[in-house]
């Protein structure tokens, strides 16, 4: 399969299928990640204490401008910034620090984004927000797709 393909069935089977052979190979290091990326990403506390840390909010402004990606809203209409994984942690937990995973989007739209796997969540826009459809597009994480080929 090519990942340079546009085809996003062809896509969806090559995300699957390196997610499958990855995911039983988890590593010590893939956890460590993973648990950096809660550290990073959240503040120490009970449950009704978690937020974002300084430094995680410092990367969501860096990495985005006024507008969510997917609908196109104003970030501060909408409930504000947050970061949200391209191909899903819970599938791809090796991936959970990954910088090229991870995009920034309003609240709302991660709430209807939520566990999709990135060409469901693509084909999803495609079929409910055809206008918008382009803008995610741009943003497919095609790139990462190539670098997860070649791994062991």
């Amino acid at each position: 399969m090519n990942p340079d393909s546009k085809d996003l069935e062809n896509l969806f089977k090559l995300a699957d299928q390196i997610g499958n052979r990855r995911y039983h190979k988890l590593t010590p290091q893939d956890l460590e990640d993973y648990q950096k990326f809660n550290y990073w990403r959240y503040i120490n506390g009970g449950d009704r204490q978690h937020g974002t840390t300084l430094a995680s909010q410092q990367w969501a402004k860096d990495n985005s401008d006024w507008h969510c990606p997917s609908c196109g809203e104003r970030f501060a209409d909408v409930g504000g910034r947050t970061i949200d994984h391209k191909l899903p942690r819970a599938q791809y937990p090796w991936l959970s620090l990954d910088f090229r995973n991870l995009w920034v989007i309003c609240r709302r739209c991660n709430q209807e984004k939520g566990e999709m796997h990135w060409y469901e969540y693509e084909h999803y826009m495609l079929i409910h927000h055809r206008d918008r459809y382009d803008d995610v597009r741009l943003v497919r994480p095609t790139h990462l797709l190539k670098s997860l080929k070649s791994e062991p």
